[in-house]
């Protein structure tokens, strides 16, 4: 071939992509008019045929999404779905054939699916009647697909926030639409245009208290062309659109261990926890492994209720003998008991209306013995001789009385991250003494009663499982760390979340204190009010716990806060079952066990050890 022809097949090749480009262009820079039917600029222009128009379906929000330690997604899922965009009823769809094809595939009879594609006001996904999002295609759906020739229908990427069929996770949390909250959060955005009132926002856990951080740079759009008068162009009638930063989404790394959170979830129906949690702790720097809250939700089910499902994992509750573990501290630490003191205990404690659980009493018993019997008579008596600062100071230094989780001050940073900022937004404080009064003034009845950990006493699961870790620390507080690292899409680090400690303005207890304690718990097992735990895989340690709820027909509630093994303790545990009749088995003890066992042969799985 000579010179002169090779020169002149470029030039045609060339001008025939520069007619292309120009297409495109032309196409792109037209105004566009969403499903809503107006045009991009807000002003309607008449049609005609040389008019072109979109339609655009949203594919994705943008948002960043969660990983639980091990990478596994605990948000964002995509899969490939049927989509419907409408058309004038004189634009021809396809063939009769390929129309019944596809109404098998959708499972509705061919008159059904005319109506459906004639009623059609806005692009949609095929939904699935029961969540009400798109439905996932099989790849045998996809093969017959993809040999159908049908105007206006496409399958298309999309990408679920949640799995179907999972429950949520309340630490996690959810979203929802919300227009009170994007203008209070997001009025400047709203103004610039860059954030609509039918934008999700976070409505609980993680995804509330992250939200800003989470938001990204915009949602991925299919934008379906027609021309004036409605009809598809050929060849040209279907963009993708992204945003163009690679950077985003971004990956929040969770501390969560997802294959250990389903199984406890597992669990705790089971057993039939019906209102509670569970809340496993690594004893080594206080992150939170698994958080299960009952009863459970399901994120594609909401009611659209502003309240939302509970954490119950971080409310605080009425913590009855588990408190006893800060009597017995500051009884200690103030010199006005030892180790090797006895006590009688008769049964009855003679004023206030009190009595030991045991009927009989518990006749002479040593400090640790009277722990581990959880004796309501050693510990009112205890509490008698103390005073209210004594007390209150002492859950202070335990990590009581106040919220506990992982947060940034403000004018603290982590990174590009600035205070304040608390992840477990939700986490209520609890209390020692109710507020008002005079502090250093309670009568002698208040103090017995909040011995043993009633009264105004309110703690959280977090705070019973925390206070294990703080003891087996010999007194060093920790946060508990529900949030990793912050990465970029492209793996990038954008932020990490440090280890951080709970200090007291008060100092800590001594180690010697928090030996003592262990040891008290080491007998709840070996001897005590724990004994039904000691043929679980490991050995174990912990406190039992029965509070008055105070309202009548409500039960009581139970609970066990521990750790094991104890030789080498790796995990704290704190279990709550709520309002379980008086009398009952505890079954928060019986589910401790069960959770125990579960992370024993988790850890010798090898599967997912944790590091």
């Amino acid at each position: 071939m000579s010179v002169r022809r090779l020169r002149t097949a470029a030039c045609l090749i060339t001008f025939v992509m520069l007619v292309c480009m120009a297409r495109l262009a032309w196409i792109d820079l037209l105004p566009s008019r969403h499903a809503s039917g107006s045009p991009a600029g807000g002003q309607r222009r008449p049609a005609g045929p040389l008019q072109l128009h979109s339609q655009s379906l949203r594919l994705d929000s943008g948002r960043g999404d969660f990983r639980d330690r091990s990478g596994l997604p605990l948000t964002g899922f995509s899969y490939r779905s049927l989509a419907l965009f409408p058309l004038p009823s004189s634009a021809s769809r396809g063939t009769g054939r390929d129309l019944s094809v596809l109404a098998r595939i959708m499972g509705i009879g061919r008159e059904e699916l005319t109506k459906k594609l004639s009623a059609l006001k806005s692009p949609e996904f095929w939904q699935d009647a029961g969540s009400g999002i798109p439905r996932r295609l099989s790849a045998a759906q996809e093969r017959e697909l993809a040999g159908l020739r049908i105007e206006g229908v496409a399958v298309l990427p999309f990408r679920a926030r949640y799995p179907e069929g999972e429950s949520g996770i309340q630490a996690i949390g959810y979203v929802s639409e919300n227009p009170d909250r994007i203008r209070e959060l997001y009025a400047k955005q709203l103004q610039k245009g860059k954030a609509a009132l039918s934008d999700v926002t976070g409505g609980a856990g993680l995804e509330l208290s992250l939200d800003k951080v989470l938001r990204g740079t915009g949602p991925s759009y299919a934008r379906y062309f027609t021309d004036g008068g409605g009809a598809p162009l050929k060849g040209l009638d279907m963009t993708l659109t992204r945003p163009s930063t690679p950077l985003y989404p971004l990956q929040a790394v969770t501390t969560i261990s997802l294959p250990l959170q389903r199984e406890l979830e597992r669990m705790a129906r089971l057993e039939g926890l019906a209102k509670g949690a569970v809340v496993v702790l690594d004893v080594r720097n206080a992150d939170i492994v698994a958080m299960v809250s009952r009863p459970s939700f399901d994120p594609l089910k909401l009611d659209g209720s502003l309240s939302g499902p509970e954490n119950h994992g971080v409310k605080a509750f009425t913590p009855g003998s588990i408190f006893k573990l800060v009597t017995e501290a500051a009884a200690l630490e103030a010199g006005v008991t030892s180790e090797g003191e006895r006590f009688f205990c008769p049964g009855q404690y003679g004023r206030y209306g009190l009595s030991c659980w045991k009927e009989g009493g518990h006749g002479l018993v040593t400090l640790r013995q009277g722990l581990a019997q959880s004796c309501n008579i050693v510990f009112a008596g205890l509490a008698e001789r103390l005073t209210p600062s004594q007390i209150r100071i002492t859950a202070d230094r335990l990590g009581l009385g106040k919220r506990v989780g992982w947060s940034l001050e403000d004018g603290e940073a982590a990174g590009p991250l600035k205070g304040p900022l608390r992840l477990l937004w939700e986490e209520e404080s609890g209390q020692v003494f109710r507020q008002g009064g005079t502090p250093g003034e309670r009568s002698g009845g208040e103090l017995a009663r909040t011995g043993i950990g009633q009264q105004d006493v309110l703690a959280s699961p977090l705070q019973a499982a925390n206070l294990m870790v703080t003891l087996l620390h010999g007194g060093q507080v920790l946060e508990p760390r529900l949030l990793r690292e912050i990465r970029y899409a492209d793996g990038q680090l954008l932020a990490r979340m440090p280890a951080h400690e709970l200090e007291s303005p008060y100092g800590r207890i001594t180690p010697a204190t928090a030996a003592a304690l262990r040891k008290g718990m080491e007998a709840v097992v070996s001897g005590g009010t724990g004994r039904s735990l000691q043929r679980r895989s490991w050995q174990l340690a912990g406190k039992s716990g029965t509070a008055e709820t105070g309202r009548p027909g409500q039960g009581n509630h139970q609970w066990f806060a521990g750790y094991g093994p104890v030789r080498s303790p790796r995990y704290a545990v704190a279990v709550l079952a709520e309002n379980r009749p008086e009398g009952s088995p505890n079954q928060a003890a019986r589910l401790f066990g069960s959770v125990m066992d579960a992370l024993a042969a988790w850890e010798a799985s090898g599967a997912e050890r944790l590091p």
